[in-house]
């Protein structure tokens, strides 16, 4: 490892059609208009830019659903709601949103668990990169986006989650999870900020 090497990386957590579009499944739960609120899309459009600019790498995280009945799990209520209509491998609903497509050598990385480190290999990756700080956006912040600090928290790496590149279903579960739940576990910092320091 060079002096050169990035010691950031940007994860980006279920910026899916289901999780933040207008016509994704979740729409009428209040999921597409908080992250119009948040402006979350574009917000981590500014990110990846500066991100790549930079040469810091990016990962993508997408959470999904295999035909199998009871595949994913019945154990929680989380995991009974992704099934059986939503999120589906190969559909519409499970892409990434086109507008944060990956590109270059950015890993796309599928799992069906909550957390990105429960439910991937991401952990391995970031260590071989010399990777030790993670930038956190995407969706939902109290579900996907919680879990997975907590648990890249816990496996040692200093976390930024940013407040205006992550959306949930409604405000309420957005506060509650920046205000209260995150506060003792990452920095929590706005999108101007982040990206003033990856540019940097």
């Amino acid at each position: 490892m060079t002096e050169s090497t990035p010691t950031t990386a940007v994860l980006v957590v279920d910026m899916q059609n289901d999780t933040v579009h207008a016509d994704g499944a979740y729409a009428s739960f209040g999921a597409a208009e908080n992250a119009t609120s948040q402006n979350v899309i574009a917000n981590i459009g500014t990110l990846l830019g500066a991100a790549r600019e930079s040469g810091v790498p990016v990962f993508h995280s997408r959470i999904v659903v295999y035909p199998l009945p009871g595949v994913g799990g019945q154990n929680a209520p989380v995991f009974r709601m992704l099934a059986p209509d939503t999120f589906k491998i190969g559909t519409w609903g499970a892409a990434i949103v086109d507008e944060l497509q990956p590109q270059g050598d950015e890993i796309l990385l599928d799992r069906t668990r909550m957390s990105v480190f429960n439910g991937t290999e991401i952990d391995h990756l970031l260590r071989n990169l010399g990777v030790s700080r993670l930038i956190v956006v995407g969706a939902w912040t109290n579900m996907a986006v919680e879990h997975t600090v907590r648990d890249a928290a816990d496996h040692g790496y200093e976390v930024t989650i940013v407040s205006d590149g992550t959306s949930s279903l409604s405000a309420d579960w957005q506060r509650a999870a920046l205000e209260y739940a995150l506060t003792n576990i990452a920095t929590i910092a706005d999108t101007v900020t982040v990206a003033a320091e990856l540019r940097s």
